[in-house]
């Protein structure tokens, strides 16, 4: 698999193949930028025309512009038990017994450029929830044409309790400020990513490792294109859009997050996102 990293930086549109030859991209806007057809074929232009090498890609930012982002729940077996097991007490667990099986998928709104926070940013805890947790999840790149056109690293924050207590809560268990880790790049590639691509997260807390996990995407039930296929169905994208494709790598409870605890979550090649609980 060949592939680019499109990163979003204070000098600009900065662009990586994989021998780590850098280059700033001609282009200034960012929707314009990743919006383009043939996405791949763009920054392999732009690698071999530019005349604009740089030495590193300096201090990448949220990649995100006026793209929304959306989310797909319960798309591992993990991540159905575990919320059967979270909201038992509510009657709520059959909801997702039955999501996990059914036709449709779960989707639902996480938030935009104002909930989202990147590469070394501060993620959130909600202060009426004792039991938060990080999502670590493989993200696709929609483009406005409705196309899977890239991917990048997504930390799903979330309020296991709230959520638990009743399903209906779901949007405030999910979506508030710094609730939406993104980064650290676009990885376009010439192919879809190999099914044995591992999702692994680490967090460390006062510099101590509390938890480690990791996945296939390949456990995934849901193919990317048919969550693509449902997003998009009676959805416009002008700018494209972000969609976290779901998680069954969650810490066990009694784990909660705590102020300053590091959250690391790489996926080779797009690289590691790293956030800081605020």
């Amino acid at each position: 698999m060949n592939y680019f990293k499109i990163y979003l930086t204070p000098q600009g549109i900065q662009i990586q193949d994989q021998e780590g030859k850098c280059v700033q991209a001609k282009e200034a806007n960012w929707d314009l930028f990743i919006n383009q057809k043939n996405l791949f074929e763009i920054c392999k232009s732009e690698m071999r025309s530019s005349d604009q090498a740089i030495s590193q890609i300096s201090n990448p930012k949220c990649p995100i512009g006026q793209q929304e982002i959306w989310a797909a729940g319960v798309t591992y077996l993990r991540s159905k038990v575990a919320r059967m097991e979270e909201s038992k007490e509510s009657g709520g667990d059959t909801f997702y017994d039955k999501v996990y099986s059914a036709e449709r998928p779960e989707i639902f709104y996480k938030g935009n450029k104002l909930r989202s926070v990147g590469p070394g940013g501060k993620v959130k805890i909600r202060k009426d929830s004792k039991w938060n947790v990080p999502e670590p999840e493989l993200t696709l790149f929609i483009n406005s044409q409705g196309e899977l056109a890239g991917y990048s690293i997504g930390n799903d924050m979330s309020s296991r309790d709230i959520e638990g207590e009743n399903p209906l809560y779901l949007p405030q268990a999910k979506v508030y400020d710094g609730a939406a880790g993104l980064g650290p790049c676009i990885l376009v590639t010439d192919k879809p990513l190999d099914p044995a691509t591992v999702i692994n997260m680490e967090i460390f807390r006062d510099g101590n490792q509390v938890f480690q996990g990791d996945t296939q995407i390949s456990q995934m039930k849901r193919t990317h294109s048919e969550l693509v296929h449902y997003l998009t169905m009676e959805m416009s994208f002008p700018h494209g859009t972000f969609l976290m494709t779901g998680t069954c790598v969650v810490p066990d409870p009694p784990f909660t997050l705590q102020s300053g605890d590091e959250i690391l979550i790489t996926i080779e090649p797009i690289g590691t996102l790293k956030n800081i609980v605020l």
